[in-house]
């Protein structure tokens, strides 16, 4: 194995095109990639095939390219924006003498550092884990011999082979602690059910700018950076709307094109809020002049973890970084489907507000209802579920509840608490207003 330094590693970026094949992510998001793991580009390499070389992904001539490249500048780390196999993994660092990550490689890298909640951490070791499975052969050729020696003759298992024993097991550990976590998420997800309160999860490409959108709706100071993948853990807060609906906004990892499998499946549990969440407000960096092929990524995600289904909301944001007089008026419309905005300064947040509240105003029902004194059971339900507006009291103690909830939860509560009076209907708040 090659030891990794501490500090920033002196690297090289390879980024080969194949023709006829699937086009590779850009050499410039690849560099972001690479920074944001900690590399010190010094130099890049590319080219164009028909196919990957079975052997060392590139032909001779463009190997013979990067050892040159590799002992001319020092190099630390090759970094390859494909994904490669193990076998073209263990050749190439034969032959160049250095370590050498895949894509894949990098963005678990990344993942790695940026971890922060338990959760998190054990998805991310999980994936790599997985990742690192397939791939021991690699650089500890030296461990495929058996243990000898006094104290160490066993039953003839090699050392490579305890290692991949040692991850198996605690792969098996990791996924016993995630399905914990699960349930503990599923409970959270069926009280917010039974609190008849949606979930609207952002959603985008990352360094869309969904953290900074969050902080800007909520009061969490969840934590915002220029760099890919900021976001890891996902951030759960109440908002309210300008019709007085209570929602629960998800912030969510960001996602990116040939998002590794390991992580996908991994982050199951955080991407589950995804799936099961009201509406999806789509974050796009509306400076981005690819902002349209980036959409078509994230949509393409979202299909793969069975998300494809749940409405969506363009969310066109960073406005304050285009041109004056290139942003649409879309205040005007009576169906918006677009939002331009500005989360860092502000601009566009009430049109925001203002749709959210007529898209789920449709699915609630606004009354005044009488709840007798000797129903107190019943009043505190409604408090703690977080549909109370207001409350009034006559004379005699009973309470008088000006009450807002889904229309189908509110058909089932009449049925089933014959104490509760309608006193009287409502217009919508918000449309009231």
């Amino acid at each position: 194995m090659f030891e990794r330094p501490r500090q920033g590693e002196r690297a090289i970026l390879v980024h080969i095109n194949m023709i006829g094949m699937f086009e590779p992510a850009t050499l410039s998001e690849f560099e972001k990639l690479a920074r944001a793991a900690g590399a010190i580009t010094v130099g890049q390499i590319t080219g164009t095939r028909q196919s990957p070389d079975p052997g060392y992904f590139v032909g001779k001539g463009k190997l013979q390219e990067i050892i040159a490249l590799v002992q001319a500048q020092t190099v630390e780390v090759v970094l390859f924006n494909h994904t490669l196999t193990p076998t073209q993994e263990r050749n190439l660092e034969q032959s160049l003498g250095c370590r050498v990550v895949d894509r894949t490689g990098v963005i678990l890298d990344i993942f790695a550092q940026r971890a922060r909640s338990f959760e998190g951490k054990l998805q991310v070791e999980l994936a790599q884990l997985n990742y690192l499975s397939t791939r021991l052969v690699r650089g500890w050729t030296h461990l495929e011999r058996q243990r000898g020696g006094i104290g160490l003759r066993g039953p003839g298992e090699t050392q490579l082979e305890t290692d991949r024993r040692l991850i198996a097991e605690r792969i098996k550990t990791i996924n016993k602690r995630l399905e914990k976590v699960t349930q503990q998420r599923e409970l959270g997800r069926r009280a917010r059910q039974r609190a008849q309160l949606p979930v609207v999860a952002l959603v985008g490409y990352t360094n869309a700018g969904k953290s900074t959108l969050f902080n800007r709706l909520t009061t969490a100071k969840a934590y915002v950076a220029d760099q890919l993948f900021a976001t890891l853990d996902a951030t759960l807060r109440r908002i309210q709307l300008p019709n007085k609906m209570s929602v629960i906004l998800a912030d969510t990892v960001g996602f990116i094109q040939q998002l590794p499998h390991d992580l996908v499946a991994a982050f199951r549990a955080t991407l589950e809020e995804t799936r099961q969440a009201s509406l999806l407000l789509h974050v796009v960096d509306a400076s981005d002049t690819d902002r349209q092929w980036r959409i078509e990524q994230v949509n393409q995600v979202l299909a793969d973890i069975d998300a494809a289904e749940v409405p969506q909301l363009i969310i066109y944001n960073k406005i304050d970084k285009l041109p004056p007089g290139s942003v649409p008026d879309e205040s005007s419309h009576t169906q918006v489907s677009k939002i331009w905005l500005s989360a860092s300064q502000g601009k566009g947040i009430d049109l925001l507000y203002t749709e959210l509240a007529k898209y789920f105003d449709k699915e609630m029902v606004h009354y005044w209802v009488k709840v007798p004194v000797q129903a107190g059971e019943l009043r505190a339900r409604l408090f703690t579920l977080g549909m109370v507006l207001q409350e009034q009291y006559t004379d005699n103690g009973d309470s008088l509840l000006e009450i807002q909830m889904s229309a189908v939860y509110f058909n089932q509560l009449i049925k089933a608490e014959p104490a509760l009076q309608l006193i009287q209907p409502l217009a919508s708040v918000y449309q009231a207003s």
